[in-house]
């Protein structure tokens, strides 16, 4: 997506992978300091790490406790969330009125308090497999608590910010989803996630990972190279 970006833009950069293992990390983001690097996105486990080794980070990156997005600007490292942007951006086109919303989001990882951040204003409840030490900004459940299925019911939106879903079936029950809300899933598999299959089935307002990826990537680029992110050809670059 990024490097197909980059070609439509005739720029002569390219976006390439690199696996990280934890020991490694400071030097990878020492190296991203380098002239010849504009910049980096990182993902999981990195994300709070990173945040520590950066020069400044901007404030949605702040209140979600995670950096996705890293620019370089003279040696000195910006860390950015441009995945807060996306949800917010994801809600909207979902019709979702965030002020006053009642929001139940699976999760209590990164993904998490981006989509808290991206969601403010909302009551916010959280699903967590722990959640005697989550520190998020609303009420927080156990996972095995099936109470916290009619909550989903009368929600204005469910969101997946958990892995669940990617290979096997996220654990809902079709009268569990919610009746007239929509329904947000930050995983992203060819042909939509199990959640989001059944949630379009039920004739629910649905959106994928597929979507955020698209968005925060566009924001990455526009942060890297300060030019608008030729959107078109990066979803195409993308569709599954």
């Amino acid at each position: 997506m990024q490097n197909a970006a980059f070609a439509e833009l005739g720029l002569a950069w390219s976006y390439e992978l690199l696996d990280v293992s934890q020991a490694e990390l400071p030097g990878a983001l020492a190296r991203l300091r380098q002239p010849e690097v504009a910049g980096a996105n990182v993902t999981i486990p990195h994300k709070q790490a990173a945040m520590q080794a950066m020069d400044s980070v901007d404030a949605d990156a702040l209140r979600a406790r995670a950096v996705n997005t890293i620019v370089n600007q003279g040696g000195r490292l910006t860390g950015m969330n441009t995945d807060v942007a996306a949800i917010r951006e994801a809600a909207a086109e979902l019709n979702v009125k965030v002020p006053g919303s009642a929001v139940v989001v699976l999760g209590a990882g990164g993904a998490a308090r981006a989509a808290a951040v991206a969601l403010d204003g909302a009551h916010l409840s959280f699903v967590a497999r722990h959640p005697e030490v989550a520190d998020l900004p609303g009420r927080v459940v156990n996972w095995v608590d099936p109470g916290w299925q009619s909550q989903v019911r009368a929600a204005d939106l469910l969101v997946n910010a958990t892995p669940l879903g990617r290979r096997e079936e996220m654990p809902l029950r079709p009268n569990a989803l919610p009746e007239h809300g929509a329904v947000l899933d930050l995983v992203y598999v060819s042909g939509g996630t199990p959640l989001v299959r059944k949630s379009r089935a039920l004739g629910l307002r649905t959106a994928d990972g597929w979507g955020i990826l698209l968005a925060q990537g566009a924001a990455s680029f526009t942060a890297w190279t300060g030019k608008p992110a030729p959107l078109a050809v990066m979803r195409e670059t993308l569709s599954p």
